[in-house]
């Protein structure tokens, strides 16, 4: 069975870093942890005291994620990332204490479940700011606003936007400066004070240390730094946060030296992939067999470790790679080492068949 590597003391001092950074450029952050998949132990050995006593809230965009984090501890404050499907508003203002919205029906759907739960929910108003995914268009934001002041069981906290994640639209300062201006226009317009300025998420952390954040600017909803210690803004190291909080391993069930090619008709029945750069020739490599496939992640997203390894083909449990020498002896029963990106890391986290290893 392939196993993930998880280490928890990597994580936790990467969220110690971001804190203090953060903090020292008076920005709130929300620890955004879908990358984990909701996995009970995992979260468990990360939220700890002094981990919360730094962050402004835990968000993810599956509520069975949140529900297990309000299991672990019901004072964590929780945030609700994506906009809410109306059959899930009742699960969301149970699991989360703030949600990001788009949609007024969404939200007179949260009013009432919150006024029947008793509660008061926070959102968050996202806007279109040019990815085009979710948002309000800004020329319907005072409209927006109005409508959602008028609701007696949502308290609104805040203006944000999202960035980077579809297109891959880069935050810059004057997308930034706008949703700041927007800010300020509603405060006067409806005499309302809104708390937060969500920028975006670790795609916007460069635009810090460059001077390009705008003061009104802040909050930020990071996972990918806390977590792969990367920024998707260039997809390099972030500071000095460690980049080694997770390694996959995967064991070889099979190796033996054959042909490059298959031999045979190439129908369309496979449901996998293949390397079409693998030579044209006849001649023979070692072709390792490991104990994963699509099901479990794609191999563009995990990069051997062992440099010789090149990709062959993968199906949906097993995945090949090839070398042209066996210098280090593999046999079967060794295994592979692997860095997963951001997205491996995910899809690994979820896959029930790849063990977790948490240290």
């Amino acid at each position: 069975m392939s196993e993930l590597t998880i280490n928890s003391q990597i994580i936790k001092a990467n969220i110690l870093k971001l804190s203090k950074y953060l903090k020292r450029h008076n920005i709130e952050w929300s620890l955004i942890v879908k990358i984990l998949g909701g996995h009970r132990e995992v979260l468990s050995a990360i939220l700890d005291e002094e981990v919360l006593g730094g962050i402004h809230s835990i968000g993810d965009s599956r509520i069975l994620s949140l529900k297990t984090i309000k299991s672990i501890n019901p004072d964590i404050r929780t945030m609700f990332i994506k906009p809410t499907a109306i059959n899930q508003t009742e699960n969301v203002v149970r699991y989360a204490d703030i949600s990001l919205n788009t949609s007024l029906d969404t939200i007179e759907a949260l009013n009432k479940e919150a006024k029947k739960l008793g509660k008061v929910h926070e959102i968050i108003i996202m806007i279109e700011m040019g990815e085009l995914r979710e948002g309000v268009l800004r020329e319907n934001i005072i409209n927006f606003y109005n409508n959602v002041f008028n609701m007696q069981n949502i308290e609104v906290i805040g203006i944000g936007t999202n960035l980077g994640c579809m297109y891959g639209i880069q935050p810059t300062y004057d997308k930034l400066i706008q949703l700041s201006m927007l800010r300020d226009i509603i405060e006067v317009k409806f005499g309302r004070k809104i708390r937060i300025v969500s920028g975006g998420s670790s795609i916007t952390l460069p635009l810090i240390s460059k001077r390009l954040m705008p003061a009104g600017c802040n909050h930020l909803r990071i996972g990918e730094a806390a977590f792969m210690g990367t920024s998707p803004f260039n997809g390099k190291k972030f500071k000095d946060l460690s980049e080694e909080a997770f390694e996959f391993k995967s064991f070889i069930i099979e190796m033996k030296k054959k042909d490059v090619l298959p031999d045979g008709i190439i129908g369309e029945g496979n449901i996998g992939h293949t390397n079409d750069a693998i030579s044209e020739t006849r001649d023979k490599i070692y072709k390792a067999i490991m104990d994963f496939g699509l099901i479990d992640v794609d191999v563009k997203n995990i990069e051997p470790k062992k440099k010789n390894l090149t990709f062959v083909g993968t199906s949906s449990d097993m995945t090949v790679y090839g070398m042209e020498k066996n210098e280090d002896g593999l046999k079967v029963g060794d295994y592979i080492k692997f860095k997963p990106d951001y997205t491996g890391v995910a899809r690994l986290m979820t896959s029930k068949f790849v063990l977790k290893n948490i240290i």
